[in-house]
């Protein structure tokens, strides 16, 4: 598809292996609400969106890694949400309300670049790691760096 499309909530599941953590967390720093649950998943409305948190067992989750962006080791798999850039200044002050710690503190990344943003990482209590971002100029999301040969 090309062009912008309508945003259509996305569907996240994710593993835990602490739920009664992990649930707080979402609900102290981000304010998200149940929606449906069972003793072994959650659903939230994160942000729009639907993020369920599935028990798993200790040591059944995939080994992180990093890459480099920019500067900074970026953990990945990793995943978020993109604000306004008012939402993100929200988001900070909320954080810093609730003692939230960081993995990569907030900062602009590609500083006067095509693609400039805030971003921030942190951690939820069972090692799933979230990015919130905000653009100067949302139509940049997806825009690429001219190349040499253009």
């Amino acid at each position: 598809m090309a062009g912008p499309q309508p945003i259509s909530p996305f569907h996240l599941a994710i593993p835990v292996d602490d739920l009664s953590a992990a649930a707080h967390f979402y609900e102290r720093h981000f304010e998200c609400t149940r929606g449906r649950e069972d003793s072994d998943w959650i659903d939230f409305n994160f942000f729009g969106h639907q993020l369920v948190l599935h028990r798993v067992q200790r040591g059944g989750r995939a080994r992180s890694a990093s890459n480099p962006v920019d500067g900074e080791d970026i953990p990945v798999p990793h995943f978020g949400v993109v604000l306004e850039w008012q939402e993100f200044d929200d988001l900070l002050i909320r954080l810093s309300s609730t003692e939230a710690a960081f993995l990569v503190a907030p900062t602009i990344r590609f500083a006067g670049q095509i693609g400039e943003q805030r971003t921030c990482f942190l951690q939820d209590p069972c090692g799933n790691v979230l990015e919130f971002k905000a653009f100067r100029d949302n139509k940049m999301l997806f825009a690429r760096q001219a190349s040499d040969d253009e």
